[in-house]
């Protein structure tokens, strides 16, 4: 009996087998070094990311760690997690067809230029988030822990916040300040005991 299951491979990479064979074939033309990190090839230029190429379940793509910074002329550019990744750009295709070696080198080239430039996504500025008014109440009427409140990192006095402010009902809220205020004049974070030293 024939075994069927080679026309519908199970895994993307089973799946996009040839058409990444021919991906990888032309950025290993490039000058980069390959390396292999988070599971994956990754093409670097003088230790920085530059490009990576991978299958999905309805695409395969190339991607290029600063694709922010790139021209992109030919429009093909998207941001997988608007919002979430911040330089990363993917180029996705569909179809061993849509593979231009001409256009893909220029766009490697370019990212190339990128890392040479040194150009670099800056993170957004911490911006503190307006203090609940039960823990303002709690900090005005305890001078010392309104003290350790005021050593503790950005950071960490934004966890706190957004801990009281997730909570719905103001039952919970005031469960959650009887828990941080011992946690606070300790001058612990919120999540100081998870974290590994």
């Amino acid at each position: 009996m024939e075994n069927t299951s080679t026309n519908s491979p199970h895994t993307p990479a089973e799946r996009w087998q040839k058409e990444l064979v021919v991906l990888s074939s032309i950025i290993r033309k490039m000058p980069l070094e390959k390396t292999i990190k988070w599971g994956s090839e990754v093409f670097t230029w003088n230790g920085k990311n530059v490009v990576s190429y991978g299958g999905f379940k309805n695409y395969f793509a190339l991607w290029f760690y600063n694709g922010v910074f790139l021209s992109d002329p030919n429009k093909v550019l998207i941001n997988a997690q608007e919002g979430v990744t911040r330089s990363l750009r993917q180029w996705r295709f569909q179809s061993l067809e849509e593979l231009d070696e001409v256009s893909i080198s220029e766009y490697i080239l370019e990212a190339i230029e990128v890392e040479k430039k040194g150009l670099k996504h800056k993170p957004e500025r911490f911006k503190p988030l307006p203090m609940p008014q039960m823990l303002a109440e709690a900090l005005s009427n305890d001078p010392g822990l309104q003290e350790a409140y005021g050593k503790l990192s950005p950071g960490k006095q934004k966890e706190y916040i957004q801990y009281l402010n997730e909570a719905r009902q103001e039952t919970t809220k005031h469960k959650r300040l009887e828990k941080i205020v011992p946690m606070i004049a300790a001058g612990m974070g919120l999540n100081d005991r998870y974290k590994k030293s």
